[in-house]
């Protein structure tokens, strides 16, 4: 088989070309993809959020699917659920959306917590009981779920939990005049045009994801960086070895999840730059996505102003890099 990188290079540049001012969201998209993990990205609405996924599905050999969470919701809306068929007295199980490869949950907090329990577990399980049976899902299976935060009317937000099944917590923020004026012309020309002509469609087929995937889990880690990934997670659930100050800002720290999320990430930040070796810069750029919505600040933290992302840059500062 020829060399995959190149193919998710490729991949990279053609989401970034449509999917303007946003290279972190479409880095973390398809880091999480090489990851086999979940990602939730909060932000304002009209942020490219669900049209990240949607490009994502069009270039990757696979089906894609929108969910709108509603107040009304179902969890048998998700999962599917057994039809009655008059003609032979039996009953046939059919599919929700949920057996789709690409999931986008948009605001996945308007539904209730029997809704979300339905789609987290499918996420953590990879697979769907509906009375007896258990199917499972198709691999790859990757859930983007979309939350807005200037919303508070009518949302049941996601339980502590359960955010811990996503791999990556992405915020995402308004862009800046220059990319603001892009955004108008890159809407102008798909009026008249979905794809411009001639432009070669970039399509990574399921044996090439699989193939980067090993190659992403083979990616060298030294050990002692190893030990920097997991005291780094350690310092959230003992933080009093880095100061009293800080022992009083958290209230809870990581799972164990997240010591997997910051191996598998950083290794795939690394494969995807092109390097066969995992650096200290990959783990602590990844460190916010993975620990922002693992670590529970105190009230007391919280009234200071501070923030998980500045807890996590004050940990950086404080573990010993080797």
């Amino acid at each position: 088989m020829e060399p995959v990188q190149p193919v998710f290079t490729e991949l990279k540049n053609a989401l970034n070309n449509k999917i303007v001012g946003q290279p972190h969201l479409v880095e973390s998209l398809i880091i999480a993809l090489l990851a086999d993990g979940h990602l939730l990205v909060e932000g304002a609405p009209g942020l490219a959020k669900t049209r990240a996924i949607r490009m994502l599905g069009n270039h990757l050999d696979g089906s894609f699917h929108r969910v709108q969470f509603t107040p009304d919701l179902l969890p048998a809306d998700l999962t599917g659920t057994e039809v009655f068929r008059p003609q032979d007295g039996t009953f046939v199980f059919q599919q929700g959306p949920l057996f789709h490869n690409l999931i986008l949950a948009d605001e996945i907090n308007r539904s209730p917590a029997k809704v979300q329990s339905a789609l987290l577990e499918a996420m953590a399980e990879r697979q769907i009981t509906v009375g007896k049976v258990t199917y499972r899902l198709e691999d790859p299976f990757l859930v983007m779920a979309t939350q807005n935060p200037i919303e508070q009317e009518g949302t049941y937000p996601l339980p502590e939990a359960q955010l811990d099944r996503f791999l990556l917590h992405v915020p995402v923020d308004y862009p800046d005049a220059v990319v603001e004026r892009e955004i108008l012309k890159i809407a102008r020309n798909e009026v008249f045009s979905e794809e411009s002509e001639g432009e070669p469609v970039v399509v990574v087929n399921k044996e090439q994801l699989q193939a980067a995937r090993r190659e992403v889990m083979e990616l060298y880690l030294a050990e002692n960086l190893e030990e920097y990934l997991v005291q780094l997670v350690l310092a959230t659930r003992r933080p009093e070895n880095y100061g009293g100050e800080v022992a009083e800002r958290i209230q809870y720290g990581a799972s164990p999840r997240a010591t997997l999320a910051l191996d598998r990430c950083s290794r795939a930040r690394a494969w995807l730059a092109g390097r066969d070796f995992v650096t200290p810069e990959d783990i602590q750029a990844l460190a916010f996505n993975v620990l922002r919505h693992r670590v529970l600040l105190t009230y007391e933290a919280e009234a200071e102003g501070w923030t998980v992302d500045r807890l996590v840059a004050d940990l950086i500062q404080r573990v010993p890099v080797p």
